[in-house]
């Protein structure tokens, strides 16, 4: 039975899990699928979420029942495991924080009007004002803000898509010719676009982490109230993710705009896209949306690869003590700012190169990492009582076997 009460009380993981997902991906991707392929977009977009569930819940089952992280999971299965989930954490540590907050960093620009600020001064300052609310708020303050955020983004964007799909599409070009979808540059879009929705899978072990975080200062909710509590957030996701798609179709699609790889460019281009279509009323409605969402998925993702590197770091050295200390989460927080500021800064505030990266590695790895996830969810960890139905087993090879097979054809046409 769904106790409204009882998921209230439990919100918190799912609810992180959205404001990390709707960065990126959704602002960035989704706007862009829908401005350059229209509304055929929603197909990979729906399979990205419904394919890649599996990998995500096993995040939240296997750490509810055993009350130990994925990460700890991987080790269970055998130190390769391990090693090869810190050589993505390392990698993805030098790329997706720089692109998040590259991205923010624009939006900040184009809303306060300061286009002679440099990028990556601002995103330094980013880094350094994300970085003191973790270490003075910790995981409450995460959970309670974000909670706020994702309340009025979600109002916010509902009413957006709504005032779009009112004034109906823009109106085509006269020479408009629709972009192949399935040649080299097609390809490789929908590979950024699928590595990245709702977010990247190597994320599902930070899932379990702040499960582990919340249930320090309350009791531990059953299995079916934690998946119950996830899901409100995966499925917030996944309808975001379609808001952004449309408000792309429906403003650009069909006018030849080109949405650029720049930060401050794009920023600037995806605001007045929906201000122009709906009016000059709702800029600062729209520039503050969107400013939340990146800023908060900055948050949500900074505190995530802190967690997880510490928690890599505590089980590939158990004899290194420092890990445990009070200050090794401040530590863990301050060395990814100083990392990914250095990152913007060798890249010259190039969004585009940083998210091809990220998306990438996160997207070659994809079934690997959902393969190690089943791995964790069917072992002796758990009773067999607690171990995905056929249903959900089904799905989880119907995801491997579709990111491998995309995986596969990506390699092709490098080869070519």
């Amino acid at each position: 039975m769904f106790n409204f009460k009882t998921i209230l009380k439990n919100l918190g993981p799912g609810i992180l899990f959205a404001s990390m997902a709707i960065g990126t991906s959704h602002l960035v991707l989704s706007t862009k699928a829908g401005a350059q392929y229209g509304w055929l977009m929603i197909i990979p977009i729906i399979l990205a979420n419904v394919l890649k569930y599996p990998f995500f819940e096993f995040g939240v089952r296997y750490t509810n029942v055993t009350n130990k992280t994925l990460i700890e999971g991987y080790l269970n299965r055998g130190k390769g495991y391990l090693w090869f989930y810190a050589i993505i954490t390392f990698v993805t540590t030098f790329t997706i924080l720089a692109a998040l907050y590259t991205v923010t960093a624009g939006l900040f620009i184009n809303l306060f009007n300061i286009g002679h600020s440099s990028i990556a001064i601002v995103a330094l300052c980013l880094f350094l004002i994300i970085s003191a609310l973790l270490i003075l708020g910790k995981y409450k303050f995460l959970e309670i803000s974000l909670k706020f955020v994702i309340s009025i983004l979600f109002i916010a964007l509902l009413v957006t898509t709504v005032l779009v799909l009112l004034k109906g599409p823009v109106e085509h070009i006269a020479d408009f010719k629709p972009l192949p979808i399935f040649n080299d540059v097609g390809i490789l879009f929908l590979i950024g676009l699928i590595g990245w929705m709702p977010t990247t899978v190597e994320a599902s072990s930070w899932i379990s982490l702040w499960s582990i975080e919340k249930w320090k200062t309350q009791d531990k909710p059953s299995l079916k109230e934690s998946l119950q509590e996830f899901n409100i957030g995966y499925i917030i996701t996944a309808i975001l993710a379609i808001f952004f798609m449309v408000i792309g179709w429906y403003t650009l699609y069909g006018t030849n705009t080109h949405l650029s790889n720049n930060a401050v460019s794009f920023a600037d281009q995806v605001v007045r896209l929906f201000t122009e279509h709906i009016g000059t009323w709702a800029y600062l409605f729209i520039a503050i949306s969107a400013f939340a969402t990146m800023f908060s998925t900055c948050m949500t993702a900074h505190d995530a690869l802190a967690r997880v590197s510490l928690d890599i770091i505590s089980l590939l050295k158990p004899q290194t003590k420092w890990y445990s200390t009070r200050n090794a989460y401040a530590t863990g927080v301050l060395l990814l700012t100083i990392i990914n500021f250095v990152v913007i800064a060798a890249f010259s505030a190039n969004m585009g190169d940083l998210v091809a990266l990220a998306t990438f590695v996160s997207f070659i790895v994809a079934p690997i990492v959902g393969y190690m996830n089943l791995k964790n969810v069917t072992s002796n960890d758990l009773d067999s009582q607690f171990w995905p139905n056929r249903q959900l087993k089904l799905l989880t090879y119907a995801g491997i076997l579709f990111l491998t097979c995309f995986a596969l054809y990506y390699f092709y046409i490098i080869i070519l």
